[in-house]
């Protein structure tokens, strides 16, 4: 299982939630007043930890979310393509390929250590 569930008032800014089947980021958190008939409500704005797009959802704050495993891991840089990446895990030595994101494009180099995280079977680098 590559998440877990928690509910709403127990989230924070600068954790993580799934909106829309996607991993993402909590930027803010805004909590109404219950009112006559109902319970209170929060707003939460998140950013796409893959996918860098903003979503803002509303739930009632005794609803349950999706809160994803989010691992935070280093690698080692075994070789560079134009577009492809060659990693190797320095905890578990697997080794894998992943696209250059824009961002790192021109930091890496054999041989460095790097930082990527892992969500949800999903892997992106974070610190070159």
């Amino acid at each position: 299982m590559a998440w877990t569930q928690q509910e709403v008032r127990e989230l924070k800014e600068g954790r993580y939630m799934i909106i829309d089947e996607e991993p993402c980021r909590i930027l803010s958190i805004q909590m109404s007043k219950p009112g006559k008939h109902g319970e209170a409500k929060a707003r939460i704005d998140a950013v796409g930890v893959f996918d860098g797009s903003k979503r803002s959802v509303v739930f009632p704050v005794k609803h349950k979310v999706q809160v994803p495993m989010i691992g935070k891991k280093q690698a080692q840089v075994l070789s560079l393509t134009n577009t492809e990446v060659q990693l190797m895990d320095l905890e578990t030595y697997e080794t894998f390929s992943m696209p250059i994101a824009e961002e790192v494009k021109g930091q890496l180099t054999p041989g460095t250590e790097i930082q990527y995280v892992d969500a949800m079977g999903k892997r992106r680098i974070t610190k070159a």
